[in-house]
């Protein structure tokens, strides 16, 4: 990872390596994809209640990942109005993020299915909140 890279980046709850191979897959750049990443976590920290209350979710070292369906991005890409590629990019990055947030939490079901999608937001900022 570059050391140009935005510290906000690291509030949005995505690891380095998950942010590059974002980059490497979508072809977006880690800026672009970083000021998305920083700019939907502002909003999400909001949504706590709603995504704990619809979804199921996994606490590991101050991140919340939730697993959402599909429908959830597609209303987050036209809510931000966010390009196709970067929509894209930034559902990937939070959906591994996710999966790997699922796998290292304790008694939960690690699966996501096909239709499956992650959401990560950083419990210690909504706890401010």
């Amino acid at each position: 990872m570059s050391d140009d890279q935005p510290s906000e980046t690291n509030e949005a709850h995505i690891d380095d390596a998950v942010l590059e191979r974002t980059a490497d897959r979508s072809g977006v750049d880690i800026e672009t994809i970083s000021d998305a990443l920083v700019v939907l976590h502002a909003a999400l920290i909001g949504r706590h209640s709603t995504f704990e209350r619809d979804y199921e979710y996994a606490t590991v070292d101050g991140t919340r990942a939730y697993r959402v369906p599909e429908t959830v991005w597609d209303d987050l890409a036209d809510e931000f109005e966010l390009e196709d590629e970067v929509a894209a990019a930034v559902e990937f990055a939070h959906s591994e993020q996710a999966q790997l947030v699922f796998a290292d939490a304790v008694g939960v079901d690690d699966r996501f299915g096909d239709g499956d999608r992650g959401v990560v937001v950083g419990i210690d900022t909504a706890e401010e909140f």
